[in-house]
Formats: structure tokens, sequence, C-alpha cells
């Protein structure tokens, strides 16, 4: 069958484990002002913002031949739970018959799931699928590791562009490889490339560190948000976000006992600090993370949120107090189709001035107190 998907961060990678499972993908195009405009034109007028780049997806690429669409959904308060039936409704409304699967985890229904899970794995045995599956998520942690180690060294590039180019040809190089044995070349070879970037030497004390938080879609699809991460780093600044594809598949897809490293249910904790229950989307996540940054030594922090995001409105209302309780310095940017990039980048640079304005006293001060 032919499959396609909508992209979010480099999710898109990872669709190489339906041609392994024999199936057909189509690659949708990056969301552009086109796919807003289409799904702005059909989603309901408050709907969130990536329920509206989504659908305009999926119009794009079933006007491109796709038989079977694959996304995820959400769970708990967050609407985002109940965005697939209502994208179902309005694609069968315009007279298309596409399949909608929504993938979530085991907490939608064993038998929910299994269907969904036969869908996908088409005549492939349960146990191709599970070695399959398994190799696609050792390449979600290995390129998500590579990622988080650009990011830093976006900042220090002596040469502009070389890091992004160092990725491409990281991308390159996995999307060749489809057993264990290739994925670990291709990880030591990537790690080789990475260490040949020459770089600008900083002192700890004089790197500025910006964590990204909020809402899964608008924090790692740089299209939505204007290539956030880029921008900083072309500041001279380290990111690293509260949202990666491996994470996510940890978090939702994994059971609890088989999981290594439970990161996400730390995170939980410590955002129980200033949300005590599940909200619904990632608002409880929001507040572990950025807990996480300062304890890490962050310098501070990026919110974004889809403008009428209910659980990230949460967020932003108790941000203050946040603010407060740990001196973490946070901007919070609202993300919709009227978002303009000047307005963000003006506000992101200020903020940049701001913690650079900081941490320069803070710095100032310790010399003279070692001085006395």
């Amino acid at each position: 069958m032919k499959v396609s998907f909508p992209y979010m961060g480099n999710v898109h990678h990872y669709y190489k484990l339906m041609k392994l499972l024999g199936h057909e993908v189509i690659m949708p195009p990056r969301p552009s002002q086109r796919t807003v405009d289409l799904g702005v034109k059909y989603a309901p007028e408050f709907a969130c913002f990536p329920m509206k780049v989504m659908l305009g997806t999926y119009l794009e690429v079933i006007e491109m031949g796709a038989e079977v669409i694959v996304s995820s959904g959400g769970k708990g308060p967050c609407r985002a739970g109940y965005y697939g039936e209502t994208q179902r409704a309005i694609l069968k409304s315009l007279g298309h018959d596409a399949q909608l699967i929504i993938v979530d985890g085991p907490y939608i229904g064993i038998r929910k799931l299994l269907k969904i899970i036969s869908i996908i794995k088409g005549k492939n045995s349960w146990r191709r699928l599970f070695q399959i599956g398994t190799i696609i998520y050792q390449q979600m942690k290995y390129m998500d590791e590579l990622e988080k180690q650009i990011q830093i060294m976006k900042a220090h590039e002596v040469r502009r562009g070389d890091c992004q180019r160092a990725w491409n040809k990281i991308v390159e190089i996995f999307d060749k490889e489809d057993t264990k044995e290739g994925l670990d070349k291709a990880y030591k070879l990537s790690k080789e490339l990475l260490s040949s970037i020459p770089l600008h030497p900083v002192e700890d004390h004089q790197r500025i560190k910006v964590g990204i938080v909020g809402e899964i879609y608008v924090v790692m699809e740089p299209s939505v948000n204007l290539n956030l991460e880029d921008f900083l780093g072309s500041r001279g600044v380290e990111t690293e976000r509260s949202h990666y594809i491996s994470e996510w598949v940890e978090a939702n897809l994994i059971p609890k006992s088989y999981r290594k490293d439970d990161f996400h249910e730390r995170i939980q904790q410590k955002g129980e600090r200033f949300i005590e229950i599940p909200i619904g989307g990632h608002a409880k996540e929001t507040m572990g993370h950025i807990v996480d940054y300062k304890e890490r030594g962050f310098d501070g922090v990026i919110h974004l949120m889809p403008f009428g995001c209910l659980p990230e409105l949460v967020s932003q209302s108790i941000m203050p107090s946040v603010m407060k309780d740990l001196d973490m310095p946070v901007l919070t940017l609202a993300i919709d189709e009227q978002t303009a990039e000047a307005n963000v980048y003006t506000r992101v640079e200020a903020f940049i001035d701001l913690i650079k304005a900081k941490k320069f006293e803070h710095n100032i001060k310790k010399e003279e107190v070692a001085f006395v």
C-alpha cells in the first residue's frame, strides 16, 4: 500500500520502516504556506496550529496518491487526542477515502493497538516486524544523540554551515543502513565526521545554553517554529529540546518493564513541583524540563506553544512563579498561522541579550568574591 505521514522533526527518516515492510512510501513536501493555507481552510477555526498543519499535509499527500496516512495522537484532556477523529471526518467530507491511522501507546487498548500494528506489518511476520522495529529504534537513538551534539557545536563552528553539511551527510549514511552492524558503523563514521569540524575554543563559563520546551510538534518541527534552533546556533547559543523522537517512542510505545532508563518518568516527577496532576499535552513535562535545565546549569528557556493550546496556556500562566522560584529566565512564544518571523527573531535576540547580561553580571560577582 502507498503510505505517507506528516513531518515532525526527523521522523521522516524512520519511515524506511514502511519500506522494509514492503510498503511504498510517499514522502510529503515540507510544510509550506500552501500546507498551512489548506489546513486553515478546512480545520475548525480554534483548532491548534499543529492540527491545521498536519491536516494540510494530509491533503497534499492524498493529492500525491497516498492511500494510508500514519500519524500520532494525544491523550488526556489535550484536544490532540480527538484531532484524529476530526481529521478523518474532514477528509471524508471532502470526498477522500485515504485511511488515517493514529499510532499511540498501549493505553488506547490492546485490541485497537494490535489492529493498528496488523495493518502496518502487512504480510510480514511478527518476528520480522520486531526485528525491523528494533533496528529503526536504534537508529532513532543514534541520530538523536548526534543531533544533540550538533546543536551544541553549531554555536561554535568556525565556518558557518559546517554542522548542517555534516548532518546532511550523516542522514545519507544512516539512510543506507538497515542492520544493527550497519548502524553501528554509521554511528562511528558520524562521530568521526563531527570530530573533524573546526570549532572556536570556548570556556565553560562563556557558554550560553538555552533549553526549548513546550508542545511537541512546535518544538520539534523547524518549518513551524521558524528554524529556531538554527537561529539560536547562529547567535552562539547552545540548544537542547525537551522532545526527541526516540524519547517519545520510549515513553509512549515501549512498556516500562523494557525501558533501560525511565527518563520520562523522572521529568514527570520534577514537573510535579509546579503541576501536580496530568492536565494533558506536555504541560507537566514542560515544567519538569525547566527544572531539569536549571539543575544542569542552563541559562534560559524558550517556551513554544501553539496559540490556544490549553495545557501550554496553563504552563504559561504559572511561568512567572517558575521563573521566580528557579531564578530562570523564560520566554514564551505562541505559534500560529499569523506568526511573523521578524517578530519572533527580534524577541529571541532580546532574550539572548538578557541572559548574556545576567550571566556576565553573575560571573563578574563571582570573580570579585574570589579576588576578595
